[in-house]
Formats: C-alpha cells, sequence, structure tokens
C-alpha cells in the first residue's frame, strides 16, 4: 500500500459493527455538510492496513483513529480533531480535547471497553447510501 494511502487527512477508521461507533458515523455525517470527513470501516482491507499501519488491532480495536493530516489521532484527541472539521457550533465542542487528558481518555477507555454490551454489536457493517457512498473508503 503506498505511504499516500497510509496518511490520508480527514478519514475517520471505526469499527463498522459497534452500534456507538455506527451512530458516531451516522451523526458525522448529518453534520458535515461541507462532507470534509470520510470513513472506512476496521472490517474493510483498506481499514484493517490502516489500523495495522497505526497500531491499532482491527480484530479488537480500543479506540477509533482520526487521521488529520496524516496523523493518526485516537480517543480524546481523535474526538477534537474531528470536531474541528464540523461548522459551527459543533466546532466548539472540539475544546474536548484541551480538558486534562488522563481523565478525559480513562472515561473513553470505559466506554469503549463496554461498549458491545452496553450498546450492542451488530452482524455486518453499515451499507452507505447512495449520496453518502463517495464519502466511504472501503479497499
Amino acid at each position: 500500500m503506498n505511504e499516500d494511502r497510509l496518511a490520508p487527512d480527514g478519514l475517520m477508521l471505526f469499527d463498522g459493527v459497534c452500534h456507538l461507533c455506527d451512530g458516531t458515523v451516522r451523526t458525522a455525517l448529518r453534520l458535515d455538510r461541507d462532507g470534509v470527513i470520510r470513513f472506512t470501516p476496521l472490517q474493510s482491507p483498506y481499514g484493517r492496513a490502516l489500523a495495522r499501519a497505526h497500531g491499532l488491532d482491527p480484530d479488537t480495536p480500543e479506540s477509533f483513529l482520526f487521521l488529520d493530516h496524516g496523523r493518526p489521532l485516537a480517543k480524546t484527541a481523535a474526538i477534537g480533531a474531528l470536531l474541528r472539521r464540523l461548522r459551527a457550533p459543533w466546532r466548539w465542542l472540539a475544546f474536548v480535547d484541551r480538558l486534562p487528558r488522563k481523565p478525559m481518555d480513562a472515561a473513553y477507555d470505559w466506554i469503549a471497553t463496554n461498549r458491545y454490551r452496553l450498546l450492542g454489536k451488530k452482524d455486518r457493517c453499515m451499507v452507505p447510501t447512495a449520496e453518502q457512498r463517495a464519502r466511504f473508503v472501503l479497499d
């Protein structure tokens, strides 16, 4: 895989069978009216390659990744970077990554660890609509 495909910009790498992650993607799709955020599920060939290239186990992900100008960000930093891509007032919530990192990431870790138990797991990844398809990178 070439270097440009491993260091994209504005790409959210998410767990496609997680209800919480699916909800996050659907919300981002709705709020990102400019279409600057793209998505790839960990279950896709490209998602698996990206996850491995950035130290995330695609079979047991502990975070989503957001690639911001080629930098892989996780947890609270990823949330902040993703929010900065949205229009106001949503981008104003990006201050979350300026809060004390240790307790914020600890809360993130607890939710991530318990996400399937709390919200369930799907049998397969979401299928984007025809309008959404251009924003998904699958291979």
